[in-house]
């Protein structure tokens, strides 16, 4: 957490830093369409326009630097920094150019950046001209090479070309390559975010036990002969269940898309389970376009189904409900079988203890709280011989949570 602390206040740094470069290099240019906002005093209008344009950099840099990105963000933080020539690099190649001279200077940058990329500090350097390439009249005498940075080191350098030395210049492109490295580190952050609740999906489709896939074409099989319509209904049920739990796309879902599942997992387990097992919807309309994290509903009415049906002889009353609470829907699933000690179901929630159904609670409580924070976890009532009851609070609106298609 430090780490991101600092990293936010070297952007924050780069932000004033480069606002007060650019009233220096940029006010003339700029002070028409400036004063035409009347955000105020000079250095306030400075700072708006460095702020507006770092705000236009930084998405591409979030998805990593790469040739494209690079490409898209260069231009923006020549900008920023009012300079002549910029250019973007990783370890081994020019990423994107912007400005003038390319044709002449592209060649010398992969021998010019080397020490930064070694050493991981910014330098300025003369580049020989004017006087060393094909135009007499090259304005890229200058350079500041400040290092790219992420989780791994060094991952490449910004150079920024200006017609003279300038201390100004070397503490303005130093800052603005930190803030490009808190993006790029943002954007490793995204992929590891990513690549975790990926995992987690799988691990919940791991707990899709092949034995309901075995029992569940197996009722549907005891039926073929009897009764050959209701046979065809489960296997749709079944394919449409499947097709769903084992989806490529989006880590969301709308709480109508789940409860359809839902009733399709249900509708394969009565067909096992007859007239044992009790189910009882209780749904407001107003909360089923409500956004929650994809496939954390079923392992929930799994558990219950398990532990009132098949670790119990007798029958099992399953309730799931969905209500509007404001600013938040209320979703509970309820189950009159053998329950758990809490001793026991608050081990297996920490991961401290194996269980049948611990991946699919753990995994469930660990993504809402990442998802929603810490106060939006399970609620989970039992004990012995006394049922479950697991209530989830789902917040209707909340950044960063939304359905994709």
């Amino acid at each position: 957490m430090s780490g991101i602390v600092a990293a936010a206040a070297a952007a924050v740094g780069a932000v004033l830093l480069a606002a007060g470069f650019v009233l220096g290099r940029s006010t003339a240019r700029r002070g028409r369409r400036a004063a035409d906002l009347d955000l105020g005093t000079p250095v306030e209008r400075a700072t708006f326009h460095t702020l507006h344009t770092a705000s236009l950099a930084a998405p591409p840099l979030r998805a990593g630097l790469t040739e494209e990105t690079a490409g898209r963000a260069a231009g923006r933080l020549r900008s920023l920094l009012g300079t002549e020539a910029l250019c973007l690099t990783d370890r081994t190649a020019v990423l994107a150019w912007d400005g003038t001279g390319d044709g002449h200077h592209r060649e010398a940058v992969t021998e010019l950046v080397a020490e930064t990329l070694a050493s991981g500090r910014s330098r300025s350097v003369h580049t020989g001209c004017p006087g060393d390439c094909a135009d007499p009249e090259c304005p890229l005498g200058w350079a500041v090479i400040a290092p790219l940075t992420g989780e791994d080191g060094v991952l490449g350098a910004l150079v920024a070309y200006g017609s003279r030395e300038s201390a100004v210049l070397v503490r303005a492109a130093t800052e603005v390559a930190r803030w490009v490295s808190v993006q790029l580190e943002l954007a490793e952050l995204d992929r590891s975010r990513t690549r975790i609740v990926e995992a987690e999906i799988r691990a919940l489709r791991a707990q899709i036990s092949p034995h309901f896939v075995y029992n569940s074409l197996a009722a549907i099989a005891s039926f073929v002969r009897t009764d050959p319509g209701r046979a065809r209904d489960l296997l749709l049920e079944f394919a449409d269940f499947t097709r769903y739990s084992f989806r490529r796309h989006g880590e969301f879902a709308q709480l109508a898309d789940e409860l359809r599942a839902i009733e399709q997992y249900l509708a394969l387990a009565g067909a096992r389970f007859g007239d044992r097992l009790q189910v009882t919807l209780r749904i407001a309309p107003e909360v089923l376009p409500v956004t929650l994290p994809f496939l954390c509903l079923q392992p929930l009415v799994e558990n219950a189904v398990k532990h009132g049906l098949e670790d119990s002889a007798e029958g099992c009353r399953v309730v799931i409900a969905a209500r509007d609470a404001g600013a938040e829907a209320v979703v509970t699933i309820e189950d009159d079988g053998v329950g758990m000690d809490p001793e026991l179901l608050r081990a297996v929630l920490r991961g401290e203890r194996p269980s049948d159904s611990g991946v699919g609670l753990c995994n469930v409580d660990e993504r809402l709280r990442q998802v929603y924070g810490a106060e939006h976890g399970l609620v989970i009532e039992t004990g012995v011989g006394a049922g479950m009851k697991v209530t989830v609070r789902i917040p209707k609106y909340r950044p960063g949570v939304h359905r994709t298609a």
